[in-house]
C-alpha cells in the first residue's frame, strides 16, 4: 500500500514551500536576455536590491531573496501575479507593467545575477532536520519537487528554497491556504490542498529548517547597480 501511495504523493507534491508557483509559465518560445533583464530591473532593485528589506503591506515579513533563483520560477511567478493567481497588490502592479519579453528577459537577469561573496553550493543532500520537521517534510513530499537539498529542484519551473527568509517562506505557505482575501492569497488547487495539511506552528517549523540550509539565493546589495 505504502508503495502505491508514494508514487500518487509525488506527482500530486508542488512545490511545497514559500516560493511555488501556479504553473503559469512565459511562453518558452520568448528568448531570454540577462543584459536587457539588468536594464529592465531598477522597479525590481528598491526591494529585492536591499538586504534582508522588510514589506509591510499586506503582511510584514522580508522580500524574498530571488539573485540565483531559476529563470523559468520567476518568469511563471510573474505571469502569476499578472494575473491576479497570487494576490499581493505591489506585485501585480509591477508585474502588469511588463510583457511576456520582460519576464522573461527579468527572469534570465536574475538567475544570472551573482554576487561576488557567494560560492557556489555543493550539490549535496540538506543537513538533517530534527526528527518532528523530517516528519512534516516526508508528508509534505517536499524533497519530490525541491530536491534532497532543496537547492537543485526536480524541475525549473519548481523554486530553490534552501536559504529563504524563513518569515517570507511561513507567509507565503499560509497564502495558499488563505481564500476570499483581496490582498492575500496564492491560487494553485495542489499547493492548497498539500498546506491545509499542516497547522500554522507546523508551517513555521519547515520554514524555519530551511531558512538555514546553504543555497544558492542572495542578494546582490543596490550599490551595486548605480
Amino acid at each position: 500500500m505504502k508503495q502505491a501511495i508514494k508514487p500518487f504523493l509525488a506527482a500530486l507534491a508542488a512545490p511545497l514551500m514559500a516560493s511555488a508557483i501556479s504553473f503559469t509559465a512565459v511562453p518558452a518560445a520568448l528568448a531570454q536576455d540577462a543584459a536587457a533583464g539588468e536594464k529592465k530591473a531598477a522597479m525590481c532593485i528598491g526591494c529585492h536590491g536591499i538586504p534582508r528589506y522588510q514589506a509591510s503591506f499586506p503582511e510584514v515579513y522580508k522580500v524574498p531573496l530571488i539573485s540565483g533563483q531559476g529563470a523559468k520560477y520567476i518568469a511563471s511567478a510573474l505571469a502569476a501575479y499578472k494575473k491576479g493567481e497570487r494576490r499581493h497588490a505591489t506585485m501585480r502592479a509591477v508585474a502588469g507593467s511588463l510583457t511576456d519579453q520582460d519576464m522573461a528577459d527579468l527572469a534570465a537577469f536574475y538567475e544570472k545575477n551573482e554576487a561576488s561573496s557567494v560560492k557556489p553550493v555543493a550539490d549535496t543532500g540538506a543537513a538533517s532536520p530534527p526528527a518532528d520537521v523530517a516528519a512534516l517534510l516526508n508528508k509534505g513530499a517536499c524533497t519530490s519537487c525541491h530536491g534532497a537539498n532543496f537547492n537543485k529542484p526536480i524541475d525549473p519551473a519548481y523554486p530553490k528554497i534552501a536559504g529563504q527568509y524563513d518569515d517570507y517562506l511561513f507567509a507565503a505557505l499560509r497564502a495558499y491556504g488563505t481564500e476570499r482575501n483581496p490582498n492575500v492569497g496564492r491560487a494553485n488547487p495542489i499547493m492548497s490542498a498539500q498546506v491545509k495539511q499542516f497547522k500554522p506552528a507546523e508551517l513555521k517549523a519547515i520554514a524555519r529548517y530551511l531558512a538555514t540550509l546553504n543555497g544558492d539565493l542572495h542578494t546582490v546589495p543596490l550599490h551595486r547597480f548605480r
